[in-house]
């Protein structure tokens, strides 16, 4: 039985002699409710939902003290490339009425190291603090942004850049000189790897122990424990400030703990709107789930009807009409309105529920107990005994329980709310939070790096396939997505991963238009490709040379000339697509060179002589308080692993 494994079984627990300093950072704290404090904020009915007070009060912020000097910006770094612009792309950047400016939203898909170095190496090709980028004509767009949304891999990118209070892709990388290097930002330390940091077996396992260890302060304040709380310490090293690369063995430093997901809202860059607005992404793994919802094949285990979680500094929750609810995230573990819980939301924990891919390995016993997973949650038992708690899933205090969600919410009669990473339903680049129409995006600049072959890790549109059926099926009247082809046969066949291509160019729809970049193929330029790599065997010597490659594909665009390389207009097209929504509500025609753009950047919507089949399927059973996936054959269990 599986639950031998992944629900922890009854016992006392058994008291540390001495918490460590990074354990008493990372224990939750429960006190009394401030004055009208709310738990749970509706978000509405759909066509008249609403974002958070304190987002709206954030974008509003930005829009006044930092988005027109940031297009402005924009604007002359492309027109310094002497790019023949028609006169209305001046109109609407350079123009003093916010109300005419493009919404932009940045989207950072999953697929592990890789995603999270692709998707640098992406926002620094359109980071204004890039030198290289500025001259090109494309750095700017990303202090133009509103907001910037990671999943999985891309959460450890949005995450550790939000909470590092917003640095340029090359220090979040390497990380910052300091002189004080136990509180400032170090860099990812790629070099050491996630988990197992030594050669050594023995000295993994002492690192796992004291990983849980410094989560024993947590479980002995009554909160339930789980295999991301480890990976958490864990992030905490790589992704949040506080660890180098001299001093990440030094097991008396706090390594991350203690840094919150609603702190970043405290940091310069946030107070003075510097930075878009950070989503990380994640799917809700329930028992209640209407698995025929499920993708069929590919061995997705999470069905598309489950609500997609938003986790921004300011709340937890969904737009989803399955939940359309919002709790705070500085009380994130509170459940009432009369004791609140503060200092759950630990950065590292937030990042790692949007990446929590070891559900992945519940598909048998044999499965489990071959996986990095099995010594891990082993141990996690062993030390830190519970009773009936899903070990490998992300799991919080459910602030959606009682009966005033009941019908509204599927685990409104759940105590504990479990999550999964963002890409377990399929849906690997973080969109979703981008086409809520409260929001009001015109375009959304889509960064993939997921894996849709199945022998290569290269891109092929698969998320934006599942997203377009997902909201077609389930949810038509709350979201408004581009048509994408039908398959990722058809995204190969046509090409469209291979280069930037442009979705919703049709000016009648209400959905935002979508510029997608993807880690699709090798460069034209006949460099030897670093971008199709399994997520974890990315190696340090490679990091630049692949942050460099990265860039190189972003620069190339979409060539007139199929001999061509680069395409010299790919940064006046770019900006043709940032404004087309924007000009259109201005009734302006296309006209000049953004026509001709809009015509070859522009999916035309062939489908010619392209079929697919889908065979096999998936079904997720609750045994006891695990969770099994039958039917799911090997080929199929090594599909569901490229949505990481």
């Amino acid at each position: 039985m599986l639950t031998t494994f992944l629900v922890a079984s009854s016992s006392l627990p058994l008291f540390a002699a001495a918490q460590s300093a990074a354990s008493i950072a990372y224990t939750p704290v429960s006190g009394a409710c401030p004055s009208g404090f709310t738990l749970v904020r509706q978000a509405g009915a759909i066509g008249n939902q609403t974002v958070g007070a304190e987002e709206a009060a954030y974008i509003a912020g930005r829009k006044a003290n930092v988005i027109p000097n940031a297009w402005k910006t924009y604007l002359a770094n492309i027109q310094a490339t002497n790019a023949s612009l028609p006169s209305y792309v001046a109109s609407i950047l350079g123009g003093d009425n916010s109300a005419d400016y493009p919404n932009l939203g940045i989207a950072c898909s999953g697929g592990g190291w890789r995603a999270t170095m692709f998707g640098a190496g992406v926002l620094n090709f359109l980071d204004g603090r890039n030198a290289t980028s500025v001259a090109l004509g494309t750095g700017g767009l990303l202090q133009a942004a509103q907001y910037l949304t990671g999943l999985s891999g891309g959460s450890g990118l949005v995450g550790s850049l939000a909470q590092a209070n917003f640095p340029t892709q090359e220090l979040l990388a390497y990380g910052e000189n300091s002189s004080d290097p136990t509180n400032a930002w170090g860099g990812w330390q790629i070099p050491i790897t996630q988990q197992d940091p030594y050669t050594n077996m023995t000295l993994n396992d002492e690192y796992v122990q004291e990983l849980i260890e410094e989560i024993a302060g947590k479980y002995h304040a009554g909160f339930a424990v789980s295999y991301n709380d480890v990976t958490a310490r864990d992030n905490g090293r790589h992704f949040v400030n506080g660890t180098s690369a001299s001093n990440f063995f030094d097991d008396t430093l706090l390594h991350g703990a203690g840094y919150l997901w609603s702190g970043v809202a405290d940091l310069t860059s946030f107070q003075s709107y510097s930075q878009p607005f950070p989503i990380l992404v994640a799917t809700l793994l329930s028992p209640n789930a209407n698995f025929s919802t499920l993708i069929p094949g590919g061995g997705l285990i999470i069905p598309q009807s489950n609500p997609i979680i938003e986790l921004n500094p300011y709340e937890m929750g969904s737009f989803d009409p399955t939940l359309s609810a919002f709790t705070p995230m500085k009380y994130l573990g509170t459940v009432n309105e009369t004791v609140c819980v503060t200092n759950l939301d630990q950065t590292g924990i937030v990042i790692g529920a949007s990446g929590d891919w070891n559900t992945i390995y519940n598909t048998s016993e044999a499965v489990l107990m071959n996986s990095t997973v099995y010594p891990v949650v082993t141990a996690l038992n062993a030390t830190l005994p519970q009773a009936d708690i899903v070990l490998d899933s992300a799991v919080f205090p459910n602030a959606f329980n009682g009966p005033s969600m009941a019908g509204q919410f599927i685990d409104a009669n759940e105590t504990i709310i479990m999550m999964s990473d963002g890409g377990s339903n399929g849906e690997a680049v973080p969109i979703q939070p981008l086409l809520v129409k409260a929001r009001g995006l015109d375009t959304i600049f889509a960064v993939d790096s997921n894996q849709d072959w199945t022998n290569a890790y290269w891109s092929a549109g698969g998320s934006l396939v599942n997203t377009q059926n997902r909201i077609d099926t389930l949810f038509p009247t709350a979201y408004s997505f581009p048509p994408v082809p039908t398959n990722t046969s058809e995204f190969i066949a046509q090409n469209l991963a291979t280069r930037p291509t442009f979705f919703g160019c049709d000016s009648s729809t209400e959905a935002p238009l979508i510029i997608y970049l993807a880690n699709g193929g090798p460069p034209r330029n006949g460099e030897t490709p670093l971008l199709n790599q399994a997520p974890a065997s990315v190696t340090y010597p490679e990091l630049q040379a692949i942050l460099d490659q990265t860039y190189t594909v972003a620069a190339q665009g979409y060539p007139e000339n199929s001999t061509a390389v680069i395409d010299p207009e790919w940064p006046a097209c770019l900006a043709c697509a940032i404004v087309d929504r924007a000009r259109n509500r201005t009734g302006t025609a296309r006209s000049g060179i953004c026509a001709t753009c809009m015509d070859r950047y522009c999916w035309d919507g062939s489908t010619e002589g392209l079929e697919t089949t889908t065979t096999g399927a998936a079904s997720a059973l609750r045994v006891g308080s695990a969770w099994s996936v039958t039917g799911v054959v090997a080929a199929s269990l090594m599909m569901l692993i490229q949505y990481f």
